[in-house]
């Protein structure tokens, strides 16, 4: 009885974790305990959502009560996926581009067709738009000059936008922007500017989005969100700036608009922390 009672407490306290200014509104499936990229498809009430390096190649769509109604197997090795985007369309893409070691060769983004997803798929092969840094001579490269990771991306205007994640130990919070059509083929990135988020680890980029005016952009770190406002075409960080810092610390990975004033967030499950889908409000 004791021990029952134990347990009950313990789910308590999970269940109502203080997660400060951000709102819970979906604890996930422990299937998607490694969350990576998250992206809404508000026509039809779905998220879509991908788990990190190592887990299996599938796709997973939500309903919003946290029920999957979608496992779609792509035929490509989840190498180290991170952020999903879509376009106007409805096409996803998955940024298979992690690169913790700054050593790969195969980074790649996966675009999964709309028409697939639409015809009721589950094993869908994606159009492979495979990609390089130009400035990348040496893999790895030394220490100083390893940012090549990346876990952020969005469509916007044709294009996609890539943000990398730094593994240079002296600017951890470096990022620069990148640019990549959006059609398959093999194609060195357009470097376009650079942004520095902090100066410590807790301020990598892991993940980005652009709200459906394109007005707005959300970049994400573990412990705050920085978001650019009345954005100047592709100048995005020449833009009007203003950072959001989270009351709740936790492995925060994917960030997408649910409208012009409220982002979803989501992070990893780690133990008794994190694993939840939450909104959270910026101006």
């Amino acid at each position: 009885m004791l021990k029952a009672k134990r347990l009950i407490i313990l789910a308590l306290l999970v269940t109502n974790c203080d997660t400060g200014n951000l709102t819970t509104i979906i604890d996930l499936p422990i299937i998607l305990n490694e969350v990576s990229g998250v992206e809404t498809d508000a026509e039809n009430s779905v998220f879509w959502m991908v788990n990190d390096s190592g887990n299996k190649p599938i796709l997973y769509g939500l309903d919003s009560n946290g029920n999957i109604i979608k496992s779609i197997k792509i035929k490509a090795k989840n190498r180290d996926w991170e952020d999903l985007t879509t376009d106007p369309r409805g096409n996803v893409y998955i940024g298979n581009f992690g690169n913790n070691s700054n050593d790969s060769k195969e980074l790649s983004i996966l675009k999964i067709s709309i028409d697939s997803i639409v015809a009721d798929k589950t094993f869908i092969t994606p159009e492979v738009i495979k990609f390089k840094y130009p400035e990348q001579k040496k893999f790895p490269p030394k220490k100083s000059k390893r940012h090549f990771d990346c876990e952020a991306f969005f469509y916007f205007n044709d294009s996609l936008y890539l943000f990398t994640k730094s593994r240079q130990p002296k600017k951890p919070g470096k990022t620069k922007l990148y640019k990549l059509p959006v059609t398959k083929g093999t194609y060195k990135a357009e470097y376009i500017d650079t942004f520095n988020t902090c100066d410590d680890s807790e301020c990598w980029v892991t993940s980005a989005d652009i709200n459906a005016k394109g007005n707005k952009l959300a970049l994400l770190t573990e412990n705050s969100v920085f978001v650019f406002s009345n954005l100047k075409s592709s100048a995005f960080f020449k833009s009007d700036l203003k950072r959001y810092v989270f009351d709740y610390k936790s492995q925060k990975e994917s960030v997408a608009f649910k409208n012009d004033s409220t982002l979803y967030i989501a992070d990893e499950y780690l133990g008794v922390d994190g694993g939840n889908l939450y909104e959270f409000k910026i101006d």
